[in-house]
């Protein structure tokens, strides 16, 4: 007998008849049973550490284009650069210093030692790679452009300059060229101003383009200072 009640116990049996009912179901795998949230919460820490990361870091991007905009050519103007010729000038004129400097100096200190001598070349040769690199990115920081009322002209690598000569204040407007320059085909055009000693120049053009640009801002000189 007390087996036979230990297994109506065991069995749920309610009075009347009626079973128990059961209790609730397993609990399904999360997989199974609702959508994977795992996902988007992965690609949303991603988004906050892509956030964090970029908070975290200066906008470079912004400092660069805040530069150009500071350098850069009128409204309704684009910089007319000069032309590849000054780079070779420059490099001519380069070699020309440099070579009898490294032949005399390595020639010198020869008698002292070789080995001074030949730091003295590798220090020769560093200073010419270095003026070699340079004339080219000096040639493609120079560029002019003509606006409305004044002309404007823009060069320097380390040190960016923006000069803004109005017309009317322009008295003598010249071209200027060496043997040198001569034999490359280019001159340089010089801007005298009014009330100073300063100038402004354009190097590296070609004789035809230093001749129309000589020609334009000379006219445009005496529309401005007749009040035209």
């Amino acid at each position: 007998m007390e087996f036979a009640a230990s297994d109506s116990t065991h069995h749920g049996a309610a009075p009347g008849g009626a079973s128990e009912s059961p209790g609730p179901p397993d609990e399904q795998p999360a997989a199974a049973g609702r959508p994977d949230s795992a996902a988007p919460d992965a690609a949303s820490g991603a988004a906050a550490a892509e956030g964090s990361a970029a908070e975290g870091t200066p906008d470079s991007a912004a400092e660069v284009s805040a530069v150009e905009a500071a350098f850069a050519a009128p409204a309704g103007t684009t910089w007319t650069r000069v032309s590849p010729l000054l780079a070779r000038y420059q490099r001519l004129v380069l070699l020309a210093v440099l070579i009898p400097i490294l032949v005399l100096g390595m020639g010198a200190l020869w008698l002292w030692g070789w080995g001074w001598s030949v730091l003295w070349g590798a220090l020769v040769l560093m200073a010419g790679g270095i003026g070699w690199t340079a004339s080219a990115l000096m040639r493609r920081s120079w560029g002019y452009a003509e606006g409305r009322t004044d002309f404007y002209l823009t060069y320097g690598v380390v040190i960016r300059q923006l000069v803004v000569v109005p017309y009317g204040r322009m008295q003598v407007v010249d071209v200027t060229s060496n043997l040198l320059e001569q034999a490359l085909g280019m001159a340089t055009v010089r801007v005298r101003t009014a009330a100073t000693t300063a100038d402004t120049r354009i190097p590296g053009l070609r004789l035809d383009d230093a001749v129309g640009l000589r020609d334009r801002l000379a006219t445009r000189s005496e529309t401005f200072s007749t009040g035209l």
